[in-house]
């Protein structure tokens, strides 16, 4: 078992290294940040944005039940994250194993003393690192805004929504990794995550269109579905068990790919 965590660590390790010597990585952090700054400010500030409809109604002397603004910013910034993570995660994933094959080292990875699920676990985990390193700085202006608003926001919503952010990215970066394995092309291996992705994404539409225990299947699958479940603030243990059905079914199938090559290898 410690042999066993050493080269979990040892993986982990390299993998993360790589993303961060990388300047592709660079790349995809800096549109990540720009993009979901400018979204944050236009969604808090811009002429449109919760503060402006908030004072319009308060000039305009709108009564009934007060607007949550607080809450209503963080449902939407964190809809928005999650738009802007299903471009970006295809583009972590696709180099996992597509890199390997191109390099020719993936004949020596699996034909290796680790074990499949050792080296899957341990690039998922290099790739999740790397994203949550990309949230920090947004957690970081996200609380100086709804620590300020009047009445705050509510922790839980903050906490539970970030947990389900992650449990995506988990779900996508697994699945993804899992197609990276398939092939030595990394602009395929994004095309064809960025695809099975959307699927998952849109199976709710799909399911609305039919009835009974298939449509209540579907559902259960939508990757947006349970977001948003978690997004509200909502503690639903069959959203997180949904995500990490996804991420262990990457893993698995991951490792059975590996598996299959190095059998034609063999």
């Amino acid at each position: 078992m410690r042999v066993i965590f050493a080269n979990l660590i040892a993986i982990y390790r390299r993998e993360l290294q790589s993303y961060f010597a990388s300047p592709f990585a660079y790349v995809i952090a800096g549109v990540f940040w720009l993009l979901s700054g400018f979204f944050f400010f236009a969604i808090l500030l811009g002429p449109e944005g919760l503060i402006a409809q908030s004072a319009l109604r308060d000039q305009m002397g709108v009564t009934g039940q007060p607007t949550d603004v607080p809450y209503q910013f963080l449902s939407f910034f964190l809809g928005t994250l999650s738009s802007l993570a299903m471009f970006i995660l295809p583009m972590i994933s696709m180099g996992l194993y597509a890199e390997e094959r191109k390099r020719g080292t993936l004949e020596l990875l699996a034909t290796s003393p680790l074990t499949n699920w050792v080296v899957a676990l341990g690039k998922w985990l290099g790739a999740i690192t790397f994203f949550i390193t990309l949230l920090l700085p947004l957690l970081l202006y996200q609380a100086i805004a709804v620590s300020a608003s009047d009445p705050p926001a509510s922790l839980t919503v903050m906490l539970l929504g970030h947990l389900g952010l992650v449990l995506l990215a988990g779900a996508i970066l697994s699945l993804g990794m899992f197609v990276s394995s398939l092939t030595d092309s990394t602009i395929l291996a994004a095309i064809l995550t960025f695809g099975l992705v959307l699927v998952l994404w849109v199976i709710e539409l799909v399911a609305n269109s039919l009835v009974g225990p298939v449509g209540d299947g579907l559902k259960h699958l939508s990757l947006i579905k349970n977001y948003n479940t978690l997004t509200q603030g909502i503690f639903d243990s069959s959203s997180i068990l949904v995500f990490v059905s996804y991420i262990l079914l990457g893993l698995f199938l991951t490792a059975q790919s590996i598996e299959a090559f190095r059998f034609q290898r063999s």
